[in-house]
């Protein structure tokens, strides 16, 4: 790995919205999953009362902090830069970071906002997620050097955060021997290509579901062509595709590279945070000197490790789990280079 001083904490810091993630079981019967040309749609009965049941807490949620997680689970360095307000949901989510061995010296805690709270519509094995970014008052904090981390993590933010990605775009313009990595949320994506072109141009990787790049790309959500070019031509250096199966397609300046899911028989429990497991794993492989190709091959592993637990974090694999896993790849398993 590259340290930036020789006296460097972190290899990574996250940055980004984390929350509180309240599951609520939706039952079988009075609930309808419908498949229609804009995408599926989760049907409750309106005007009447559904039962579920108990519903369940997952302390330190939100893309950020999943990301951190998975980092410090792969034997990384790593700071999360993030906002939360001084409740009992914000200082168990911190407590619960910290538990992790995440650094968490560029917390801010803002009041008198209150700490992200989302709610999981979970049916089936899949999940529709109710999320409200609380307006903090974000600002890029002032970093010492033994802060000044080698890559960033940057993923999703409040809608009200326009100036605090522009304080670390030029954070970044300032520093340029950190290295980003991009993975925008919700609120990024809605704002456009020209509000993020910054972003995108300073990547060294980009990561979006299929979903949200034919949204980038004002495409229509049946469009199956290909995507890889047009947002390759944002501007980064790598971009990462994944799909609801745990797979992906990839490409940088050379190859296009199109990643299976890894194969396993056994039902899928929860999907929550497949995407954030996907997307961090590359990352860690790129932190660790690998070729784009071999940092590939570990995204499916923990995507499919994080599906068979409640929560986007309790099935995150630590390094020698992920290489026991990489170790007994199955016939047929393997990232195709073109």
């Amino acid at each position: 790995m590259t340290f930036i001083t020789s006296a460097q904490k972190h290899d990574v810091v996250s940055v980004g919205d984390v929350a509180m993630d309240v599951f609520i079981p939706l039952p079988d019967q009075g609930v309808e999953v419908r498949v229609e040309t804009a995408g599926r749609r989760l049907v409750l009965p309106f005007g009447a009362k559904v039962s579920c049941e108990q519903s369940s807490v997952v302390t330190a949620g939100g893309d950020a902090a999943n990301a951190a997680v998975a980092f410090a689970r792969l034997g990384l360095r790593v700071g999360l830069a993030s906002f939360l307000a001084h409740d009992q949901f914000g200082r168990d989510l911190l407590v619960a970071l910290r538990g992790e061995g995440i650094h968490t010296n560029l917390v801010h805690v803002d009041d008198p906002a209150e700490t992200n709270r989302n709610f999981v519509l979970w049916a089936g094995s899949d999940r529709t997620i109710l999320v409200r970014h609380q307006r903090f008052n974000y600002h890029w904090p002032s970093l010492r050097p033994s802060e000044v981390p080698a890559w960033i993590y940057l993923t999703s933010v409040g809608a009200n955060a326009f100036k605090y990605e522009d304080q670390i775009a030029d954070w970044l313009e300032a520093n340029p021997s950190v290295r980003l990595a991009f993975r925008p949320g919700t609120h990024q994506l809605a704002a456009g290509t020209h509000r993020l072109a910054r972003l995108f141009a300073r990547s060294e990787i980009l990561v979006l579901t299929e979903e949200d790049a034919r949204a980038v790309l004002d495409h229509s959500p049946d469009d199956n062509g290909d995507l890889l070019p047009e947002i390759l031509a944002l501007g980064s250096a790598r971009i990462v595709l994944t799909d609801r199966d745990g797979g992906a397609h990839a490409a940088d300046a050379d190859h296009h590279y199109l990643v299976p899911p890894y194969p396993d028989t056994s039902p899928v429990y929860e999907r929550t945070g497949a995407n954030d497991a996907f997307a961090a794993t590359v990352v860690a492989g790129l932190i660790a000197d690998l070729p784009f190709e071999q940092a590939l091959e570990r995204g499916p592993v923990n995507a499919m490790s994080v599906k068979h637990e409640l929560g986007a974090q309790a099935g995150l694999l630590r390094e020698a789990d992920l290489l026991g896993y990489l170790s007994e790849i199955p016939e047929g398993f393997a990232v195709q280079v073109s």
